[in-house]
């Protein structure tokens, strides 16, 4: 079976859009399975949101996504972040704000992988290296599968875990086997942070066993000006522009 995995939309419509052009080529709108986070930053949530309904897209609750559903507190957003959010909690029309409330925090998919958003147990906590990222192989240990992806960096990256040790791998493709656990963040579709600003997403195959990494252009500039028409921090289109 193969998936596309999605992450971190951030209410980023034209990047979310280039990015289901390309599944779709790869004949894959069917499967589709987001890690979290739809809403937040940019302008088009309730679109974000209605897309991933029409496609049945199987999806996860992230940080800004409880913070919107007013599930969890916003203490510790930034100024950016937390304007953004307001704005959002604003337009989000009562159907959309449900879909948000009823999103669970972690899933099993299909018997074949375990996805969650931050960490396995804490939805705001960031995976960082490879400490965080054996602390969480260790509270998964009793979990059926040996792969399991996440979100919230906005960083597309994979750790191989291994008998009490782990080893980072940024390659664009991943040969699977049964000697490593694995944990594997697809990058963010609408916000990406690892200084390439095109639009992100992997495909996980699970008969041959393989994880190949994507990355799409899409119009920034118009994502841009929306922010400015919303009278939101100009910092938030700088960072698209960035990949940061």
């Amino acid at each position: 079976m193969r998936y596309a995995l999605i992450s971190d939309l951030h209410s980023n419509l034209e990047a979310l859009e280039a990015t289901l052009k390309r599944i779709e080529m790869l004949g894959l709108s069917d499967n589709i399975v987001c890690l979290g986070d739809v809403v937040g930053y940019n302008t088009n949530p309730n679109e974000c949101i209605e897309l991933l309904r029409k496609l049945n897209v199987r999806c996860i609750m992230g940080n800004h996504d409880s913070r919107v559903a007013g599930i969890d507190n916003s203490d510790d957003f930034n100024y950016q972040a937390l304007e953004a959010l307001d704005w959002t909690v604003g337009e989000l029309t009562g159907d959309n704000l449900e879909y948000l409330k009823a999103l669970p925090r972690t899933l099993d998919i299909d018997g074949r992988f375990f996805i969650f958003h931050g960490w396995v147990n804490d939805t705001d906590s960031y995976i960082f290296g490879a400490n965080d990222a054996l602390k969480n192989f260790r509270q998964l240990q009793d979990n059926k599968s040996n792969i399991y992806f996440f979100g919230h960096t906005h960083v597309a990256i994979s750790y191989l875990g291994s008998e009490g040790t782990v080893k980072i791998s940024a390659d664009s493709t991943l040969r699977l086997t049964n000697r490593f656990n694995y944990l594997v963040n697809p990058g963010s579709v609408g916000q990406p942070r690892d200084r390439d600003p095109r639009a992100a997403f992997l495909v996980y195959d699970s008969g041959v066993g393989s994880i190949e990494f994507h990355r799409v252009e899409y119009d920034i500039k118009s994502v841009v000006a929306k922010i400015k028409a919303a009278g939101l921090s100009k910092r938030l289109g700088e960072r698209l522009k960035l990949g940061w």
